[in-house]
């Protein structure tokens, strides 16, 4: 049961934070504010700062985090080094789709030397884009 817990731990964190780089339809990607918001959760992640983490998700997955957290019985310095193992590397954007206020990123990176594919979902929460969540699989 503990297994399947952390296992759920695992698929949350890594579906709600991860990537950087490059663009698609002769666009570039890193110009725009959905980039630099997600950067931004990097940087997070790399710095392993837990409260920062939260600000730069939106309102809603941020209590999901806490939660997840407490209920695992995890201290955030652990969940952010999880967060950071986890972490694909490599990551270039290929394509980023925008409807109002909702935003899809596309991505590439690896894992485990092996090529991942992710989808990062933004929101824009008070006039700044946030990450609401993250999925990343070795399938497209």
């Amino acid at each position: 049961m503990r297994i399947l817990g952390r296992t759920a731990l695992v698929l949350l964190f890594v579906s709600l934070a991860l990537t950087p780089a490059l663009a698609g339809g002769g666009k570039n990607l890193e110009a725009t504010p959905q980039v630099k918001a997600y950067h931004a959760l990097l940087k997070t992640v790399a710095a392993a700062d837990y409260e920062g983490y939260k600000k730069a998700m939106t309102a809603e997955s941020a209590k999901g985090i806490d939660a997840q957290t407490k209920e695992m019985g995890m201290e955030p310095k652990k969940v952010m080094l999880f967060l950071k193992t986890m972490s694909p590397t490599d990551v270039k954007f290929t394509d980023l789709k925008v409807a109002g206020k909702k935003a899809t990123l596309s991505a590439t990176g690896k894992s485990g030397g092996e090529m991942n594919y992710g989808s990062i979902e933004m929101a824009e929460e008070s006039g700044q884009w946030k990450t609401v969540k993250q999925s990343w699989s070795n399938k497209k």
